[in-house]
């Protein structure tokens, strides 16, 4: 894999594999103030991106997706659209799931309780925090308390390092980390627009379970920032944005192949 930069902030090549990258000879233009041109689709599942450097022709990178990679791109969006109902018995079973998983042994008096508020739920009824991001949130945090639940203890218990006197509720950062990778990645977009994605979709063939591996990264990411910071609830926010910020420049390393390959999937374990 290898990355070209310009000091115009355009990325003129970036080859994921032979299978699902091409590059276009046609369509140049001699414009020296042309910018980045906008994503368009050329037949279906074929992306074409024009990205331009100043005094030198467009060049065009097309992206053919897979078969494999088009049936996993779909199951994940159909994913991000379903939002979560309370009255449905299996999201009422994956959120008992999470409480079991979070606090082993530790009985749940009802999905409605007080007891929500220990893990970082605004209220009562955690199904009233899901609306920013829907169902998969709740996903993303069983899958982490799941696989890996040393972490997920850690961070859950505010564990390490000089903590803050007001700290970030941790049921409700983790529903904003989904929200911020699904805007990261633009992945609801008819058109794609940057070689972020381009590149995660690549990664999902890999890997079906991209997206959650990705969220547990994150997690880890804003919580190591938020220490270093030493950042206050009210700069929650502040942290989010530098926590994708990293996220973007790793996503972008040539050496970068795989979720497991990003530097920062070592702090989790």
């Amino acid at each position: 894999m290898s990355i070209e930069r310009t000091h115009g902030g355009c990325v003129a090549l970036r080859t994921l594999s032979s299978s699902s990258l091409s590059r276009c000879t046609h369509g140049s233009t001699d414009s020296d103030d042309a910018m980045c041109g906008t994503p368009t689709w050329i037949g279906r599942g074929l992306t074409c991106v024009c990205f331009k450097r100043k005094g030198e022709a467009y060049e065009r990178i097309c992206m053919n997706l897979t078969p494999l990679q088009e049936e996993r791109l779909q199951r994940l969006k159909h994913r991000m659209k379903i939002y979560f109902d309370a009255s449905r018995p299996d999201h009422q079973d994956a959120l008992r799931a999470l409480w079991s998983a979070t606090y082993p042994g530790q009985e749940l008096h009802g999905l409605i309780s007080e007891q929500w508020k220990e893990m970082g739920w605004q209220g009562r009824d955690p199904s009233t925090d899901f609306r920013g991001a829907g169902f998969i949130s709740l996903e993303n945090l069983l899958f982490f308390a799941k696989t890996f639940s040393t972490s997920f203890q850690r961070l859950l218990n505010k564990q390490g390092g000089k903590r803050a006197t007001w700290e970030y509720p941790f049921a409700v950062a983790g529903v904003n980390i989904t929200f911020m990778i699904m805007q990261m990645l633009d992945l609801d977009s008819s058109k794609p627009r940057t070689f972020v994605r381009a590149v995660f979709i690549q990664m999902l063939s890999e890997n079906e379970w991209a997206f959650d591996l990705l969220y547990c990264v994150a997690f880890m990411v804003m919580d190591k920032q938020w220490l270093e910071k030493n950042a206050t609830y009210m700069e929650f926010n502040d942290v989010l944005k530098s926590t994708r910020a990293q996220l973007e420049r790793e996503l972008l390393m040539n050496e970068v192949l795989r979720i497991e390959d990003m530097p920062s999937y070592g702090l989790l374990y």
